[in-house]
């Protein structure tokens, strides 16, 4: 009997690649997204026009503060709860409460229906790099003490801790991911990638936010779909947090030298000051992903990079 697996943030770059993985692998997926205008919400309609060719998907366009969730989770075997108020260097100021609804409380909303879920086999929560802030460690473990730099860091932080108190209390069984930078085809047009191809598409200059020295470890997307997956089914992961990232550690610098040689096309540098709430430096240690979840990011740089400039070429060009 195939499962059913229920997907926040559907529409979006990482839960529109997992839906579709599931969804090839025979699932019956149920799929939210309240498609809120963060971004461009044409690039969330043509995700979900991919999903929506499937006949097992059923999708549900909503604030996940609004829903039923007791009913909703109804013979729901895994939840991936992928939505979330993204973006530091949107998070400080008016913006904050976004980030506390959508981060904070809409977690605590599912977990407490998780409470009377009889189904439910497990819950892989999506958290961040970000809750490390400016790492005392490099590569960073997951028993590093966690010192968020952003507003944004801070609510995934407690939304994880959060999802960890459930699971000691109540035995809601969780499992975390802390993701470290990830990029691909779908991206978010707010996130570095995107923003660095689609200038270069257009012939324009690329801002660059510091010296370009700024390292980071850069997770393609298909290895975070591997990841999730993985987190649902093992045994190992149940209770804990999970650091997922890629196969290389680089500079910015080291990104842009790869755009050009993907793209053919010299690169116009704009530098500007450092982001407040940006990071210096990430970099995982992969080492209990891999001990846990059998985990090896499979995707290397030049590869993924020139996915995404493929994908971004069609998406601008459509």
């Amino acid at each position: 009997m195939a499962l059913t697996s229920l997907v926040t943030g559907v529409a979006g770059f990482i839960g529109s690649h997992l839906a579709e993985t599931l969804l090839n692998q025979g699932h019956h997926i149920i799929g939210i997204d309240e498609l809120n205008d963060y971004y461009d919400r044409r690039q969330k309609q043509t995700n979900l026009q991919l999903l929506q060719q499937y006949p097992h998907f059923t999708f549900i366009a909503d604030s996940i503060q609004n829903l039923n969730w007791k009913t909703l989770l109804h013979n729901v075997q895994i939840i991936y709860h992928q939505a979330a108020q993204a973006g530091v260097r949107a998070s400080w100021g008016q913006n904050f409460k976004d980030y506390t609804e959508r981060n904070l409380n809409a977690t605590q909303i599912i977990l407490e229906a998780c409470r009377e879920t009889t189904s439910l086999q497990r819950l892989v929560f999506a958290s961040s790099s970000s809750v490390y802030g400016n790492a005392e460690t490099i590569p960073t473990t997951e028993q590093t003490p966690t010192q968020p730099v952003s507003p944004y860091g801070i609510t995934k932080l407690a939304a994880e801790q959060l999802c960890h108190l459930y699971h000691h209390h109540f035995g809601v069984p969780i499992t975390s991911l802390r993701y470290f930078t990830v990029y691909g085809p779908r991206q978010r047009p707010d996130m570095a990638f995107h923003k660095f191809f689609r200038a270069t598409l257009q012939n324009q200059p690329i801002t660059i936010l510091g010296d370009g020295q700024q390292t980071r470890n850069y997770t393609y997307v298909s290895d975070i779909v591997v990841a999730n997956l993985a987190a649902a089914t093992s045994d190992q992961a149940l209770g804990q947090i999970i650091n997922i990232g890629g196969n290389a550690c680089v500079s910015l610098e080291t990104i842009l030298n790869l755009i050009e040689k993907i793209t053919q096309i010299p690169l116009e540098k704009n530098y500007l000051p450092y982001a407040v709430g940006d990071a210096k430096h990430t970099n995982a240690d992969i080492t209990l992903a891999a001990h846990l979840l059998n985990y090896r990011p499979q995707i290397d740089l030049e590869t993924g990079l020139t996915k995404e400039w493929q994908w971004i070429q069609e998406h601008y060009q459509s």
